[in-house]
């Protein structure tokens, strides 16, 4: 008879590191970013693409986007 296997061995030890690593990466995102604002630039970009995904008449893309040329100036001048 083979002789029996006691414990994890090597290879269920490296499974184990690695998933603990994946694990760490991501707290340690979540823990270094946190909830951080967007940037003014940030916000204005997000705020356009959701423009051209949701608007599809001319006059209410134009008015989105104004609306988030107004928005980025406001928080530059809030930044300032």
């Amino acid at each position: 008879m083979m002789g029996s296997q006691r414990g994890m061995g090597f290879f269920g030890a490296l499974i184990v590191l690695a998933i603990a690593a994946v694990a760490g990466y991501y707290i340690y995102k979540a823990v270094v970013e946190g909830d951080v604002a967007p940037s003014c630039k940030g916000a204005f970009t997000a705020c356009m693409q959701n423009c051209r995904r949701t608007t599809t008449e001319a006059p209410a893309a134009q008015a989105c986007q104004e609306a988030c040329s107004r928005d980025a100036d406001a928080c530059e001048r809030r930044g300032k």
